[in-house]
């Protein structure tokens, strides 16, 4: 089995969650006492949160690269990075290392075109929603991506960064990302990526009319078939 770099703490409520879907996947396919083999860099999530919101994405890079090294150096044959919002930065930490970055927002794409689709709507903060990184790479796969109002915007990454990256989950906030939800289904998506590791914290698929997609478990799964190869690995909760 190879060794996962986890590149994480963006946030630790999400990195718990990839730790623990990670090794329930290699459990399912091995049995008995099997784990996944990790390597975890935790980074401290207030420096990483300042750089995002002064716009000091080529400092980011460089804490988020230095890390990608250290866990390269620690023996990681790939790295898995923790968060959908510092994809921002994923060329960046590719060209700081030798051993490939699996991109988040490849395996998600691949897994919405599986399901013959070819609009998405996207949630995630405010950055992934707004900015072309994330939607571009969607695109370049061929997906057409809806994103909500400039309004819904901001209630959905309100409520990541002073709720659920704190580990706060409301019923009321459940509900406003539901109504969400269906609007991007009104305007046409045909399934919605939950596009912040967060997010899953929050809500599922009975939360959608249409098929989800939820990056954390994917993003998972495509590693565990990296560190085992392809295999019947049952992914929980997948559409």
């Amino acid at each position: 089995m190879q060794l996962i770099g986890l590149l994480g703490g963006m946030s630790w409520q999400s990195t718990m969650e990839y730790y623990r879907i990670l090794n329930d996947l290699v459990h399912q396919r091995r049995g008995g006492l099997h784990s996944a083999r990790c390597l975890v860099y935790s980074v401290d999530f207030a420096a990483i949160e300042a750089m995002q919101t002064e716009g000091r994405w080529d400092d980011a890079a460089t804490v988020l690269a230095s890390a990608a090294r250290a866990l390269e150096d620690g023996g990681a044959d790939f790295v898995v990075l923790c968060t959908n919002t510092m994809h921002r930065v994923a060329d960046r930490i590719q060209e700081s290392i030798t051993i490939p970055l699996l991109h988040l927002g490849d395996t998600t794409a691949a897994a919405v075109l599986g399901r013959n689709i070819a609009t998405v709507g996207l949630l995630g903060t405010r950055f992934t929603m707004e900015q072309a990184f994330y939607r571009d790479r969607l695109a370049a796969h061929g997906l057409r991506v809806v994103v909500p109002s400039a309004e819904d915007r901001k209630i959905i990454s309100d409520i990541i960064y002073d709720e659920l990256c704190l580990g706060v989950v409301r019923p009321e906030s459940r509900t406003a990302y539901r109504e969400i939800i269906g609007k991007l289904v009104d305007e046409g998506a045909e399934g919605v990526i939950y596009g912040c590791t967060e997010i899953e914290l929050l809500v599922d698929q009975s939360d959608s009319a249409v098929p989800v997609f939820p990056t954390t478990r994917l993003h998972c799964a495509a590693a565990a078939d990296r560190a085992m190869g392809p295999g019947p690995v049952r992914r929980p909760d997948l559409p």
